[in-house]
């Protein structure tokens, strides 16, 4: 039997919070890691997707903050400094990461802010000015935020790098070096990712302290992708594949599910085709603003909205319970992008369903992934919108069209026998009366 929060050194505070969110029990990454890091010990972590990586560093970093409901906050000499460092590739994951630490540190009066791009500059700098102990962002606008003095790391005891190889992919490595060069007290860091190239690890050896790395492998699962996951691949033409994905929304069992697409302009325009066809579909991608794309993330796990169609921004930092489908309408660019769509289900245990759209001219590029994955998919089935199969295997009901079936409105028609009220006319003895007077003032 596995441990429990309850038998680990926390504090607690944190053992309150844990339970009141689920959390009983470690997941595996979160078991292997914790009593490293709770030991001060620099972590290299890797693991899949949606396996629990943020509560495995997020627990230890919050265990470790001098905090102002705690006894020893009045000597404390650096108040309202940052004392912990998160970064992130991503905006959404930076908020994602930011409410997660939150929940479990609000019970202690720690206080976190998020910082990212798209946002106006004033609110944050009026954030740090009043105080935070732990602070989540993105490369770019923390080191602006650093330039302009506004965000001092000089007392930054424990720095976090979270998917460090999204970083390395978008370009942000030389601005982590500079973040990392800055925090000369840190005493902790901890590194995590889904995959190690060589440019991480070297990474980890110039920054970190003879660092633990730890990675976690389902007994059951050999391959780079979580095995519940049941994965689909189809091949399937440009100018059908609207229906086709309209015909899977209507999957029995189907809950919210995210459509992943390559361009901004696609991502568009497919959720702008859902929504003709009836579907409560809304969109992210990065010609929208951030209000815009907060409002789509917040409509889709309030459950307003069922279908997210989201460019590769939002393959990292969405981390919502539920979604039963991720449809690659587009196929990825390479086999790390794939792992990280599909990982957006068959989250914290469930079971999930990816199915992948392979036009014809993405073939070659779908076979690199394959043969890189392991997953035995070279040849995706040729598939239609109405072939018998596509019903079968996602279990869509039989006669179910491109568009959603609504029900026609009731319209109310009036009975021949009780005719709508009228309006009264005016009582003849008024009538009367009023001409009365007016020949009167006539006369006069």
């Amino acid at each position: 039997m596995s441990l429990t929060f309850a038998e680990l050194p926390l504090r607690p505070e944190t053992i309150e919070a844990l339970h009141a969110h689920g959390f009983i029990a470690p997941f595996a990454i979160q078991e292997m890691v914790l009593p490293i890091a709770l030991g001060d010990g620099d972590v290299i972590g890797q693991a899949k997707t949606g396996t629990g990586k943020t509560l495995a560093f997020g627990i230890p970093v919050i265990e470790r903050v001098i905090a102002p409901n705690d006894p020893e906050w009045s000597e404390f000499p650096t108040k309202g400094m940052p004392q912990v460092l998160i970064v992130v590739p991503t905006r959404e994951l930076c908020t994602q990461v930011t409410r997660d630490i939150e929940e479990l540190a609000s019970n202690r009066g720690i206080r976190t802010l998020a910082v990212y791009g798209g946002r106006a500059f004033e609110p944050q700098i009026e954030a740090l000015q009043a105080g935070v102990e732990i602070v989540v962002g993105t490369p770019g606008r923390l080191l602006d935020l650093s330039r302009q003095g506004q965000l001092k790391l000089k007392e930054v005891s424990r720095l976090v790098l979270d998917e460090a190889d999204e970083m390395l992919d978008l370009g942000f490595l030389p601005d982590v070096e500079k973040i990392l060069a800055n925090t000369p007290k840190r005493m902790q860091t901890m590194l995590f990712s889904a995959t190690m190239p060589g440019d991480i690890i070297a990474l980890a050896r110039r920054f970190m302290n003879q660092p633990i790395h730890i990675r976690t492998q389902d007994s059951e699962d050999e391959g780079a992708v979580v095995s519940r996951i049941e994965q689909h691949v189809l091949r399937a033409h440009a100018m059908d594949k609207i229906e086709m994905l309209a015909r899977i929304l209507q999957a029995d069992g189907r809950g919210p599910t995210i459509v992943f697409c390559r361009t901004k302009r696609t991502c568009q325009k497919t959720a702008d085709d859902l929504i003709e066809r009836g579907f409560r579909a809304d969109t992210i991608h990065g010609d929208l603003g951030q209000g815009a794309r907060e409002k789509a993330l917040g409509d889709f796990k309030a459950g307003k909205s069922d279908v997210l169609v989201a460019t590769d921004v939002a393959a990292r930092g969405i981390d919502i319970e539920g979604i039963t489908h991720v449809i690659n309408y587009q196929c990825p660019e390479d086999e790390k992008t794939y792992v990280h769509r599909i990982g957006r289900t068959a989250r914290a245990g469930a079971d999930g369903i990816a199915v992948t759209f392979v036009d014809w001219d993405e073939l070659a590029r779908w076979k690199m992934i394959n043969q890189v994955l392991e997953l035995g998919l070279a040849e995706p089935e040729e598939t239609y919108s109405s072939s018998p199969h596509l019903f079968e295997v996602l279990n869509i009901p039989t006669g179910s069209t491109g568009r959603m079936i609504k029900a026609k409105p009731v319209v109310r028609v009036a009975s021949k026998s009780a005719p709508a009220p009228r309006k009264a006319a005016p009582p003849k003895e008024k009538t009367e009366r009023t001409r009365t007077r007016t020949k009167k003032f006539k006369e006069s």
